[in-house]
């Protein structure tokens, strides 16, 4: 299996991810990622993270997921999202975006097969 990209850098609505380059919310999986357009699934604030937000990252062979509630933990993680990931018995970790890419990265590094979504905002 292809090893999750590192997380380079986080700051207020921006992310440098190793292989993808700069941008402001990424999907970050086994063997690469892309940015992350909320538009693809209706996310918002609240109720938050879709189900189809993590679908992605499951195909890609995520055994843990890693969900970021934003640096001022404004995103929320929709609860059907939640029940699908435990359903399929995915280690799932929720946090604030500077937590979260920590989180990922200590994974990564141990050889986890690790995904997430990154929102560097609010």
């Amino acid at each position: 299996m292809s090893r999750s990209p590192r997380i380079l850098s986080i700051a207020w609505g921006r992310m440098e991810v190793e292989g993808l380059g700069v941008g402001k919310d990424f999907k970050v999986y086994p063997g690469g990622g892309r940015p992350w357009d909320w538009s693809e699934t209706g996310t918002r604030h609240s109720p938050g993270i879709q189900p189809g937000d993590v679908e992605e990252l499951l195909t890609q062979g995520a055994t843990h997921v890693v969900l970021s509630r934003g640096m001022q933990l404004q995103l929320q993680v929709d609860p059907r999202t939640h029940t699908l990931l435990t359903e399929r018995g995915i280690t799932v970790h929720v946090a604030e975006t500077t937590e979260a890419v920590e989180i990922y990265n200590d994974l990564a590094a141990s050889g986890a097969a690790v995904a997430g979504l990154f929102h560097s905002t609010c």
